[in-house]
């Protein structure tokens, strides 16, 4: 009689798997359910593990995702080097992605949590709002159509299919641009309009 092969959760490599996984970048619910079962099962084990790195399991169940985020100074423990790099994003990029946590709550209310779709030039409509007078057209499309792809590879935007030009709002945006930041959108985005104007101008000279 064949001994049936351990399910991922339950094998001698599993909390390496899930950790390595980790380390690696985010992890979906929706991708690989085995891995997510390892990681429900596991996660008391794999949060002793990188506390030892400094790192904190930030795991959302509702939502299908998990990632690790540095532990900050005031959480206590020695410093230590990073292992999750703070990223550095522009101006249009951190517009964009505004806008899009602002759909996204705009979806949440009207639909329940479904998944919110959209096409390239829906993503351009969005920031064409804050569009300075006299911008040039093509390179206006080019840095949009930039900081799309750039949100496409940090995980925030996900092609459907083949398609080029839709995609879907990854609900992982939600734990990066939380409701408390939602709160003061409006002002950020007139400094965001502002500091867009400013570069323009900056640039001309």
């Amino acid at each position: 009689m064949m001994t049936p092969a351990p399910r991922p959760s339950e094998g001698p490599d599993a909390l390496s798997l899930v950790v390595v996984s980790l380390l690696k970048g985010v992890v979906y619910r929706e991708e690989s359910s085995a891995l997510w079962q390892s990681l429900l099962q596991l996660q008391a084990r794999v949060r002793d593990q990188v506390s030892v790195l400094g790192l904190r399991l930030m795991l959302d169940e509702s939502e299908g995702h998990a990632f690790l985020k540095q532990r900050s100074e005031a959480e206590g423990g020695a410093e230590l080097p990073r292992l999750i790099a703070r990223r550095q994003l522009g101006y249009g990029l951190s517009l964009l992605l505004a806008l899009l946590r602002k759909k996204l709550a705009d979806a949440d209310a009207a639909a329940g949590g479904s998944r919110l779709v959209l096409r390239r030039h829906e993503l351009q409509e969005l920031v064409r709002l804050f569009l300075p007078e006299g911008t040039n057209e093509v390179r206006w499309v080019e840095r949009v159509n930039q900081d799309i792809e750039r949100a496409v590879e940090m995980g925030f935007l996900r092609r459907l299919g083949e398609e080029e030009d839709t995609f879907e709002v990854r609900r992982i945006l939600k734990a990066f641009v939380d409701a408390q930041w939602l709160e003061g959108f409006e002002q950020r985005l007139a400094a965001y309009r502002a500091q867009l104007v400013e570069k323009q101008q900056g640039g001309a000279e």
